[in-house]
């Protein structure tokens, strides 16, 4: 049985931007699982160095990651789209162990099968330390 997720290519502007608030919605649950469902079972990644392949790979990435990056909250904005590709660009926030809050910002290009699924995601982020006053993404709760 194949996984399919709404919307489908080809995209209009209307449900590429459907798409990239869902996947906002989905990373800001922090769940690593539910994230993956989103991606092929040999979905690509390039994040920062780091290359990923597949939905295990990806939960583990993600799992790590939000032990890191404390009360994380993110926003997507979408820049372009075409047939079954969609960029956008992005930041998020999060504090570290230690209490340091840092904004990363970045872009990603998507790619995505007949059945909604992405199969190529390639992230380009650069972090700045900010003050807690300076935060800009409002927290979950």
């Amino acid at each position: 049985m194949t996984d399919v997720r709404p919307p489908l290519p080809p995209f209009t502007e209307e449900s590429a931007r459907e798409k990239v608030q869902l996947a906002e919605d989905a990373w800001n649950t922090r769940d690593p699982e539910k994230v993956s469902l989103a991606y092929t079972v040999d979905s690509e990644w390039r994040n920062r160095d780091v290359f990923v392949h597949g939905r295990d790979e990806i939960v583990a990435f993600l799992t790590e990651k939000w032990r890191r990056e404390l009360d994380y909250r993110l926003r997507k904005e979408l820049w372009a789209y075409t047939d079954r590709r969609i960029a956008v660009r992005f930041e998020y926030e999060f504090h570290d162990a230690e209490g340091q809050w840092f904004r990363a910002y970045g872009n990603e290009n998507w790619e995505f099968d007949d059945d909604g699924l992405m199969r190529e995601r390639f992230a380009s982020i650069n972090d700045l330390a900010i003050l807690p006053e300076d935060r800009r993404v409002a927290p979950l709760d």
